[in-house]
């Protein structure tokens, strides 16, 4: 999300205008569904029987070159340059962000499926907090998900800005010449994508004077399906750099202070306002419990499923509608608890169908003190 009084001035308002895109792109459905920038003007240049069709490319970019990478998780060191002659998608994601984590599934679909046609999928690991910078971080998550094609790290964003990206998850095809013929904006639109795979596939044979057959058929992975219509509550960041709504607490946002919040006993809840207890550390990108603190959040929400991006160390229980265990989470244990080991995504109710929930996060703190980055939604 990403020195004078007027450069600090701009940059505050460039900082305010980006976060309220990003607000706008992870709660729009149109968004998630639409391909952006060079995906709407595809153009085959592969013929019904196969044969080769010369089309303009000036239209299309060559693709940058991978910039500033800090590490490569999973392979050796590599240039887009080598891959000169192959079908690429780059893949910019970040391993907390639920948007991405969605898409994973068909990502490696398409690996197992393309990849000895000539098709290479780069994931460049883009970090949208200082935790997911952390290689050991990365390495755990590409482990995790079962990827098995290569993942960079992009830790200051160097190549997220040559490509001029500003969004989690983005796709942009590259065919076998370089250029960057299709591109897509967030989840979905997956066979879309797909078809343009096959077609960019088809493209690199003919131009090789070769023959391939692609099955016609499109991936189907276990992935969860989402309806963005459906889900009514945005992402809700803790941080107060990152925050694009206030705190439901009176005290509100105390940047680098700690404050003890308290809701009352007759506290009316908002909708989509997040209420705290207990005695937090107010930080650019999240909030953070004192050490073996106890702590409180509340929030009512409209949506199937809930996540919390977290780290440190605590045990925290979950109940939603003042029933516990019921959340079925799938990091919530039997007895509605779980405990956080590590600095990342935590999947802390789900539910059958959409509806309007009150969530309870009951936050014991350990030896280390416990961050809370964000809430999201599916």
């Amino acid at each position: 999300m990403n020195r004078d009084n007027l450069s600090a001035l701009a940059v505050g308002i460039a900082v305010v205008a980006l976060i309220a895109g990003f607000g706008v792109y992870f709660n729009s459905p149109s968004l998630n569904a639409t391909a952006g920038g060079t995906g709407d003007k595809f153009v085959t240049a592969v013929s019904d029987n196969g044969t080769r069709v010369a089309i303009d490319k000036s239209q299309f970019r060559q693709a940058p070159e991978l910039t500033g990478i800090s590490n490569y998780i999973n392979t050796g060191e590599f240039k887009l340059a080598d891959l000169k002659g192959k079908v690429v998608l780059v893949d910019f994601w970040t391993y907390s962000c639920i948007n991405c984590i969605r898409t994973i599934p068909y990502l490696n679909a398409w690996h197992e499926k393309y990849a000895d046609d000539g098709l290479v999928i780069v994931g460049v690991h883009a970090p949208e907090f200082d935790f997911e910078k952390n290689p050991e971080n990365v390495q755990a998550a590409v482990e995790k998900f079962g990827i098995q094609y290569p993942v960079v790290q992009d830790n200051e964003h160097g190549t997220w800005d040559a490509y001029q990206n500003r969004y989690w998850p983005r796709k942009y095809l590259v065919d076998d010449e370089g250029y960057i013929r299709y591109d897509h904006i967030g989840e979905g639109s997956y066979g879309e994508t797909e078809k343009v795979i096959k077609s960019l596939l088809q493209e690199r044979a003919a131009n090789s004077g070769q023959a391939i057959a692609i099955d016609g058929s499109v991936v189907k992975p276990d992935a969860q399906s989402v309806d963005f219509g459906q889900i009514n509550t945005p992402e809700l960041y803790f941080g107060y750099d990152y925050a694009r709504a206030p705190l439901g607490n009176p005290e509100g946002f105390k940047p680098e202070q700690t404050v003890t919040y308290r809701i009352a006993d007759d506290q009316k809840f908002e909708p989509n306002t997040i209420y705290v207890s207990g005695k937090w550390e107010n930080k650019p990108a999240y909030m953070e419990l004192e050490k073996s603190g106890v702590g409180r959040i509340v929030l009512e929400y409209s949506a199937k499923s809930v996540n919390i991006v977290a780290g440190g160390a605590a045990t925290v229980h979950v109940s939603v509608d003042g029933k516990s265990p019921n959340t079925k989470g799938s990091d919530v244990g039997e007895d509605g608890s779980f405990a956080v080991d590590g600095q990342r995504l935590y999947n802390v109710a789900s539910h059958r169908a959409y509806g309007e929930h009150r969530l309870v996060i009951d936050v014991v703190g350990g030896e280390e003190e416990f961050q809370i980055y964000t809430l999201t939604f599916g």
